[in-house]
């Protein structure tokens, strides 16, 4: 019987090997495109994530998993216009920072809204909705509001705030708390500066904060530095909800600023963590990932690195320091999510929850009915150059090196109607490759448009009414094909700069989009254009 410690050894080495097999595998970002200020919770063995979403219709996507790595979108937590009121709102504004929290059988997402009323709140009772119209809480200066269920069931809100010695160009904020009565949907109870300024002397930004119990401590962590390339997390902590609290001597416990412009992960910041079932603490956080220069163009992006715990302190990423694109995952099963189908068709009864309007849609300028296995999209007199809601339908651009595609018909009936592709920072900032008519006659342009200014980059007679269009990108560097019915496909621009896309010539705080667009153009119109399916690919 010599044989049997040494079979249980094997034994045990191939049972730890097989579950090692079947451990997901990080890989960032684990949201591609812009999808920034995550905000995480767990329910037993499931996860939800929240992320901001500014000027764009529906607000707030949310997102489920069981592993922390494989992601899937069950919804909205906005998608109704009685809870969130988009209209006019420029660029950048609307909807900033969510957090979820859940609490004995609610849900509870809080929230700022930049131009349209401050901060406000929606419970539910199941993640994917629906959601409660919004509770707007009065005396909540500030953004990035969090809240806090304590083991007491007493209620705690989190928020910054301007000092009033503050100069108007200061950035410098500190951190209040108060209590919040569920109840009566209010504050109540004084009001306490529980930290005067971040970790570093004159900090700027402090901001995102969230309470954490944990081992008989109050943890507070913080944004600061701006959400740029000297963005940081920083930790404090306090015996008592209230503080003092005191700062890390090792803080910041995350920044890449010192990394240079050169690591391919940069900005990172806006913190949320959260403890596993089994024991174990990660992070989700907003980065970029910078290329062609220090430009990234598709806005800032979630990614995911595991927390350690040292003399009652977090550790992030221990003996690293810094989020990697690839490491080992959580000591979770891996969840199976369904691939995102790289072409949409357009034959089922709803827009896919990846799609996306500017603002607030008054008008419902779509229809999957009105011609099935197709997208009818109404010319609206909306243009895209104006801080309005124009009869656009997009999605975001979540790789470096795409391939994007559309197949519609559509015949322009007056002067300057158009429809086809828009890549699309901003208003100010972005292209369309159009199908359009100038002077009588059918013509494909492209247009670039930089800080307001447009230039037409390349225009082609065009009279079919069958057309396909695609924007293609190798890097910074775009392209666009055209095929026109049985013809064959043709470039007729490539090697144009996509950095006119950046963040840092568009200034805010989205990513690129890529969509369908179709306008009048100010002009009264029924027509409409027809688009037969929509491909995303990488490359």
């Amino acid at each position: 019987m010599k044989w049997m410690p040494s079979l249980l050894f094997f034994l045990l080495v191939t049972v730890a090997a097989a579950q090692n097999i079947h451990k997901p595998v990080v890989e960032n970002p684990i949201l591609k495109g812009f999808y920034p200020d995550p905000s995480i919770c767990r329910v037993g063995e499931d996860y939800y994530l929240v992320t901001s979403s500014f000027e764009y219709y529906p607000g707030i996507p949310i997102f489920h998993s069981k592993d922390l790595v494989h992601w899937e979108q069950i919804g909205h937590v906005l998608d109704r216009p009685s809870q969130l009121n988009l209209d006019s709102i420029r660029v950048s504004g609307g909807v900033y920072a969510p957090t979820i929290r859940y609490h004995k059988g609610v849900y509870y997402v809080i929230n700022t809204l930049i131009g349209k009323g401050g901060n406000f709140y929606v419970t539910a009772t199941n993640p994917a909705g629906p959601w409660s119209d919004p509770v707007f809480i009065k005396d909540a200066p500030g953004i990035d509001p969090s809240l806090f269920f304590d083991t007491d069931d007493r209620v705690y809100y989190t928020g910054n705030g301007r000092p009033v010695e503050n100069t108007p160009d200061s950035k410098k904020r500190h951190i209040w708390l108060q209590e919040f009565d569920i109840k009566q949907q209010k504050l109540i109870g004084e009001k306490s500066i529980i930290l005067v300024e971040g970790a570093l002397h004159e900090a700027q930004s402090a901001e995102a904060p969230h309470i954490y119990k944990k081992d008989g401590y109050y943890y507070l962590i913080i944004a600061e530095g701006g959400t740029g390339e000297n963005h940081a997390v920083t930790v404090f902590r306090s015996k008592n909800i209230r503080g003092p609290y005191e700062s890390n001597k090792k803080n910041p416990i995350l920044t890449h600023r010192n990394l240079g412009k050169n690591y391919p992960i940069a900005c990172t910041g806006h913190a949320d963590i959260v403890d596993t079932q089994n024991g174990e603490w990660w992070m989700v956080l907003l980065g970029v990932r910078p290329y062609g220069g220090f430009h990234y163009n598709l806005g800032r992006e979630t990614f995911l690195t595991p927390v350690g715990w040292e003399e009652n302190w977090p550790v992030v990423n221990p003996g690293i320091g810094k989020v990697l694109f690839s490491q080992a995952g959580p000591n979770l099963p891996i969840f199976n999510i369904k691939n995102q189908q790289a072409v949409d068709d357009f034959n089922a009864d709803t827009l896919a929850f990846a799609w996306n309007f500017l603002r607030t849609p008054r008008n419902k300028f779509w229809s999957l009915q009105e011609k099935k296995g197709a997208l009818r999209i109404h010319l609206l007199p909306e243009k895209i150059t104006q801080l309005v809601s124009p009869a656009f339908i997009g999605k975001r651009q979540q790789d470096t090196s795409f391939e994007a595609s559309c197949k519609f018909s559509f015949v322009p009936k007056l002067e300057n109607e158009t429809a086809g592709l828009v890549v699309f920072m901003n208003n100010d900032f972005h292209f369309r490759f159009e199908k359009t008519m100038r002077n009588g006659v059918g013509q494909i342009i492209v247009t670039k448009r930089h800080a307001g200014i447009e230039t037409i980059l390349a225009s082609v007679p065009s009279s079919n009414p069958e057309l396909a269009l695609t924007v293609f990108a190798n890097g910074q560097s775009y392209g666009f094909r055209v095929k026109e019915g049985a013809n064959a496909v043709k470039t007729i621009l490539a090697n144009v700069d996509g950095r006119t896309l950046s963040r840092i010539n568009a200034g805010g705080f989205t990513g690129t989009y890529i969509g369908m667009y179709a306008s009048s153009n100010g002009l009264a119109s029924n027509n409409y254009a027809d688009f037969d399916w929509f491909r995303y690919s990488k490359k």
